[in-house]
């Protein structure tokens, strides 16, 4: 759990992202790479999802490889098996969670209420996933809702109508461990197979991380 955590800190940004062929995973994953991106959260959408996940890992090593919207305990298994470094949710499932603690997954769930954190943190957890962050509220209602909780020194990945125009402020507070992103390279985007476009995204989201935290 720490190295991972270290690891998506260190990138500031991760790419959230739909793939519909397995053939544009590792093109796709070269574009990020290529850009400075080497953190993705490839969401089970598709059928492409485990499958890409593999193509991925044998070709693009180098990127730290996480799965999301893991809704069940039988994905929780399927994620593993395919080689994920950690698993995010769109809430907090206790089913879902204890499974991946059972299989030794760093999982991210996601919270929205202050709730939603005590359940996570009952259950372990100590980086979860802000969803959906700007529809909640945005970074002034997960200041508000995260104050209580500072003494838990817990982290938040903001996912959800975050970009260029905020990520500056989201990746500015202390809380924020990463944020997750899906106008580095939308689904459209991927299916058009606009690889340049994506690495241009991918650099320009690099260097505005690199400028706060560096």
């Amino acid at each position: 759990m720490d190295a991972i955590v270290s690891r998506l800190g260190e990138q500031g940004v991760v790419a959230v992202l739909v793939i519909d062929r397995v053939e544009d995973a590792v093109p796709l994953a070269r574009a990020l790479v290529a850009g400075g991106i080497r953190a993705i959260e490839l969401t089970l959408r598709t059928g492409a999802a485990i499958a890409s996940v593999a193509e991925i890992r044998q070709h693009v090593p180098e990127i730290a490889l996480g799965i999301g919207t893991v809704l069940t305990a039988d994905q929780v298994d399927l994620v593993c098996d395919a080689g994920a470094r950690f698993g995010v949710a769109p809430g907090t499932n206790r089913t879902v969670i204890e499974r991946a603690i059972e299989r030794g997954l760093p999982f991210f769930p996601g919270v929205a209420t202050p709730s939603d954190i005590e359940r996570a943190v009952q259950l372990g957890c100590r980086v979860l996933k802000f969803f959906p962050a700007e529809a909640s509220g945005g970074l002034d209602y997960l200041t508000s809702m995260a104050a209580p909780y500072d003494n838990l020194q817990l982290s938040y990945l903001p996912l959800g109508g975050v970009g260029p125009g905020n990520l500056n402020r989201y990746l500015a507070d202390p809380r924020v461990l990463c944020v997750g992103g899906s106008w580095i390279a939308r689904r459209e985007m991927i299916e058009s197979r606009q690889w340049d476009t994506i690495t241009q995204r991918a650099a320009e989201a690099r260097r505005m991380v690199d400028r706060l935290r560096n």
